[in-house]
């Protein structure tokens, strides 16, 4: 009977023991994963660090610390829970013509004004055909799913991912095409 219950015993402790030891050696592995992680982290600082210190970098700051950069920053944060939640934002068309210098044969831009602060959104020109009825003074519903910054544009940048004009749906951006970029 006792040799019954030994060998019933002894397959129960060497699962045991090697489930306990594959636990520890999990363990071990996840915690060697970890630096590993931290590396990618360092080196985009650096990046930076080293982008900042460049020409544009230097330039692109004290832009920031301007009142225009302050400006948009400030823009930025009126709208922030617009973008974060993707809701609907009333905007007026201030202008379907902006093009930047130089740049006759590049993205179109539309201007708009939401809450008394001027956007930029930016379209390729077979996204642009769909925008081509609105005008200067129509009132129109944004949606967009983020913004930009840069120092070569006098207003923030809007994503322009869904705008509707008279509960017409003019542009919806496709994200299924660009995999969500």
């Amino acid at each position: 009977m006792k040799k019954k219950l030994y060998v019933l015993i002894l397959p129960l402790v060497v699962a045991g023991g090697l489930v306990f030891a594959n636990r520890e050696f999990k363990n071990e592995t996840q915690l060697s994963q970890k630096p590993v992680a931290v590396a990618p982290a360092k080196s985009c600082t650096d990046e930076k660090k080293k982008w900042e210190a460049s020409p544009d970098g230097v330039k692109y700051k004290a832009w920031e610390a301007s009142p225009e950069g302050k400006k948009v920053h400030a823009s930025h944060d009126k709208i922030r829970k617009q973008i974060d939640a993707f809701a609907d934002m009333e905007a007026v068309v201030i202008s379907d013509t902006f093009q930047r210098e130089g740049a006759e044969h590049g993205p179109k831009w539309l201007i708009v004004s939401i809450d008394g602060d001027y956007y930029m959104m930016q379209f390729i020109p077979d996204e642009w055909e769909q925008l081509s009825s609105l005008e200067v003074g129509d009132k129109i519903t944004v949606k967009s799913r983020s913004a930009g910054y840069s120092n070569n544009h006098p207003y923030l940048i809007l994503s322009g991912d869904y705008i509707e004009h008279n509960g017409k749906v003019l542009f919806k951006r496709d994200f299924s095409k660009n995999k969500g970029c």
